[in-house]
């Protein structure tokens, strides 16, 4: 039977430009091809996902691509049902995700294909990725829902070492209600951990709404580990005050909208030694309220150990305004105090109710042990903004 079916087709074959030649309802050689071309185009296409696999290396992107057609839908969830959103290419072959794969996690996803004869199909992949050998984590100030002052800086200090820090800064976005020129700028904190702020250009805007949002989940720190979580939070400035501290001069001003509110007569640092005042621009961090003070912690021996009122934290390395009665006699007259700036407990009292965190203190005075660095407290401003900007791993 197989000889007779060679036979009857190469028959039909040399027939065929008869039947052509008289008749118009044969099958020309370019309708073939045409033919093919339509079931070429009839069949679906082919989708590639990337990572792919178990136990694959986060923190890459998701990509999806569409060979023989386009990319009608990406889905891509984890097993707690929450989705990386993506962005497809223009000519919708591909697409990728916005956020990366983050560690310890089960994805599925799923694309949609489709064809320009108009065939669809629906293709579906699974992929894990491995586990955080070590997790890095930040501490960021200020809090959320608070108020804070004109000088207020958003500061994030990490657990771990962050070598990889262009790639850190890249997940760190700032948002504010004011259009605010600012830098992100990478220092040692004064625990000596690396940290990163941002600070404005100029003190903030009175009722200026900042929001940080910093996208980690995902990002390798480097040396440090993976971050396995996003942090955000949202402040909002408060009114504009500043503290002016004239150390010759012995006396504190409190300034709101550029008027002077009241000045009272202070006693800032010994002259001539360790005891000596920071000067420059501190800004206020907290107000503790009344705490013990013992001058070994900042490496003055036992100089004094006491409990002190009003105390208001300008570094970390223990500069304070705070009452100090003890120091009476000399407020407005001498400076005698172990480096802090020490005023009567009744104008304490009324300095404390005043300020708020944030609100920076600007200290002169001609005896003093210099400014602080950026990373003791929130001494950023005391660099200037061209020197600031060259501190972002990004610039």
């Amino acid at each position: 039977m197989s000889h007779i079916r060679v036979r009857i087709a190469a028959a039909a074959v040399l027939l065929a430009p008869l039947a052509a030649c008289s008749s118009g309802s044969g099958t020309s050689a370019a309708d073939g091809k045409a033919g093919a071309s339509a079931a070429a185009e009839d069949r679906p296409a082919t989708v590639t996902v990337s990572p792919k696999g178990k136990a694959v290396r986060a923190g890459v992107p998701v990509t999806v691509t569409a060979t023989g057609g386009t990319l009608a839908s990406v889905t891509v969830t984890d097993a707690e049902g929450r989705g990386l959103t993506g962005k497809l290419s223009k000519d919708k072959a591909s697409w990728t995700s916005l956020r990366k794969a983050v560690p310890g996690a089960s994805y599925k996803v799923t694309a949609v294909t489709a064809t320009q004869a108009g065939t669809r199909k629906t293709a579906t992949s699974t992929f894990t990725t491995a586990s955080a050998d070590k997790v890095n984590k930040v501490d960021w100030r200020p809090g959320a829902a608070t108020t804070a002052g004109i000088a207020q800086p958003v500061s994030l200090v990490f657990d771990h070492p962050v070598t990889d820090k262009a790639a850190v800064e890249k997940q760190l976005k700032i948002t504010t209600s004011v259009s605010t020129e600012g830098s992100w700028g990478w220092m040692e904190d004064y625990s000596g951990r690396d940290r990163i702020d941002w600070r404005p250009k100029e003190y903030w805007k009175p009722g200026t709404k900042v929001t940080l949002r910093a996208e980690l989940n995902g990002t390798d720190s480097g040396d440090g580990g993976w971050f396995v979580r996003d942090y955000a939070t949202t402040f909002t400035i408060g009114a504009s005050q500043v503290v002016k501290v004239d150390l010759d001069r012995k006396r504190l001003t409190l300034e709101r909208d550029g008027k002077a509110v009241r000045t009272i007569p202070v006693s800032g640092g010994t002259p001539g030694g360790d005891k000596r005042s920071w000067r420059g621009t501190t800004v206020l961090m907290a107000k503790e309220g009344t705490i013990n003070m013992n001058s070994e912690t900042v490496g003055l021996a036992d100089a004094y150990d006491k409990m002190v009122d009003f105390s208001m934290r300008l570094t970390w390395s223990g500069m304070y305004a705070h009452a100090a009665p003890w120091n009476d006699r000399w407020m407005g007259k001498a400076n005698r105090s172990s480096g802090c700036i020490g005023m009567s407990d009744a104008n304490a009292a009324w300095f404390y109710a005043q300020v708020r965190p944030g609100d920076p203190f600007e200290i002169t005075g001609k005896d003093t042990k210099g400014v602080p660095a950026p990373g003791n407290g929130f001494g950023a401003w005391n660099v200037p903004w061209a020197e600031w900007q060259t501190l972002s791993a990004l610039r």
